[in-house]
């Protein structure tokens, strides 16, 4: 443990996911005093698995949900263990668990729980806490002197506490509000809908015609886990040029067919499609996205959600007029997430504790403005500012903080697992041809550092 000097900040992490976990261990490797807020009784954030829906909104409206995590119970990872590991924690297959290298959802957990009881981060934790404010003690002062009022209340006693902190790291993820279409009859449509935040099982949904709205991975997987259960899956796509995966899974099972976007919902239980098309529908599953939500944040309007773009954020991660004092971890998405989650967590943790410096307030607004305008140009929506799939800005980004890039095996394990996900999509999980990069990987200092011989099999 870091001794406490005299540049250390106290700090609030809220969450107690992949990012706060280690935005934790980064603050105190650096110094400072943490106290970590977190919802649930247990670590992991959206791995920790619930299988609690009962008393949901099923389209999880509202801006308080009382179960934070969307994990399904089936859910495999989608990239493969090596590439997930935090850069000094690699993610190994261990005897007695999920050795698979696309684990099951409750392996990913475990390994967060390692990391947390290695690192002796639980001790920083209060569990049970949800956050009900955030906000300036005193909204007059700008720069390095803001101080952070918290207030939050322990679920099981109802107790209120409230503290002050010198910064808040705001470690929420983004996989908890659910993102919901526009579709015309839809408060009138008497069939179920639900958003797949909710979908835990596919038995409920026994000889139903379902249509499901989104052919994202969520949508995908959902849809072939219900093709042994339900009558008929209709999959609504924003484009009917799929993937080649798709097509083999969509020839491959009779129940499973293809359509464009919907264009209304009737009261007589049709769905119509924009081709004119229509089904009869039991159920609607809704696989289409999460929002960024901060319903306890009061920042008088310097952060606000626009069309899911947080903002404005320096570098996704702080608001020039709050920084370094607020900050986010775990905005990104399309990214290898928990070396990136790393490299935010130790530049914010070097930013408070002095070692370094944030640009200045117009130079950071400056970035931000042509970052913006960058995405414009190349025609990205709004809601896709986060969405980054850019292995040089990851690397340009941990230059921040003196982390090295990231190793090659790791980018190029990732890209083929992208390419045999596309192609292969029912089996790319078991079935891969990487082996030579995987050796390279299990070589690396990365796998190395802490189990010389855990390949030696």
């Amino acid at each position: 443990m870091v001794s406490v000097g005299s540049n250390s900040k106290h700090v609030c992490v809220i969450g107690a996911g992949p990012s706060g976990l280690v935005a934790a261990r980064e603050l105190r490797k650096e110094g400072h005093y943490v106290v970590v807020l977190e919802q649930n009784h247990d670590i992991g954030g959206q791995w920790l698995y619930d299988p609690r829906v009962e008393h949901q909104d099923p389209l999880g409206r509202g801006s308080t949900l009382e179960v934070h995590g969307s994990v399904y119970a089936s859910l495999r990872l989608a990239s493969p263990r090596e590439i997930m590991g935090y850069t000094d924690f690699p993610f190994l297959a261990k005897k007695g668990r999920d050795t698979r290298r696309f684990p099951s959802h409750r392996e990913l957990f475990l390994y967060l729980k390692d990391f947390c009881d290695w690192f002796g981060l639980r001790e920083m934790i209060k569990f049970n806490t949800r956050v009900e404010y955030v906000g300036m003690v005193d909204s007059s002062m700008f720069g390095k002197d803001i101080k952070w009022f918290v207030r939050s209340r322990d679920k099981n006693s109802e107790k209120v506490m409230e503290e002050e902190f010198d910064a808040v790291v705001v470690a929420t993820g983004h996989y908890s509000q659910p993102r919901l279409p526009t579709i015309k009859g839809m408060d009138a449509w008497k069939g179920k809908q639900m958003h797949s935040h909710i979908y835990r099982v596919p038995e409920p949904f026994s000889n139903e015609v379902v249509v499901v709205v989104g052919n994202s991975m969520s949508g995908q997987d959902i849809s072939i886990e219900l093709v042994d259960i339900a009558k008929e899956i209709h999959l609504s796509a924003k484009s009917l040029e799929i993937s080649e995966g798709l097509a083999k899974v969509i020839s491959k099972y009779g129940n499973l067919h293809l359509h464009p976007q919907i264009d209304s919902l009737c009261e007589d239980g049709r769905v119509q499609f924009v081709d004119g098309s229509w089904v009869i529908a039991d159920s609607i599953i809704y696989c289409t996205g999460y929002s960024y939500s901060f319903p306890f944040l009061d920042t008088k309007g310097m952060v606000v959600v626009d069309d899911d773009r947080v903002g404005p954020l320096y570098e996704h991660t702080f608001p020039p007029s709050l920084a370094p004092s607020l900050s986010f971890v775990g905005i990104p998405r399309k990214i290898i997430g928990f070396p990136f989650f790393e490299s935010q967590a130790k530049w914010i943790a070097q930013l408070l504790s002095g070692k370094r410096t944030l640009p200045s307030w117009d130079d950071m607004m400056q970035s931000i403005k042509e970052f913006y305008q960058s995405r414009d140009a190349a025609g990205i929506p709004k809601h896709n500012t986060h969405d980054i799939a850019n292995f040089e800005y990851c690397d340009k980004y941990g230059e921040h903080c003196g982390l090295p890039h990231l190793e090659d095996w790791r980018k190029q394990l990732c890209l083929s697992a992208l390419i045999n996900a596309d192609a292969n999509l029912e089996t790319y999980r078991d079935s891969w041809d990487d082996h030579e990069l995987l050796q390279v990987a299990h070589q690396s200092p990365h796998f190395t550092q802490l189990c010389p011989d855990a390949f030696d099999q």
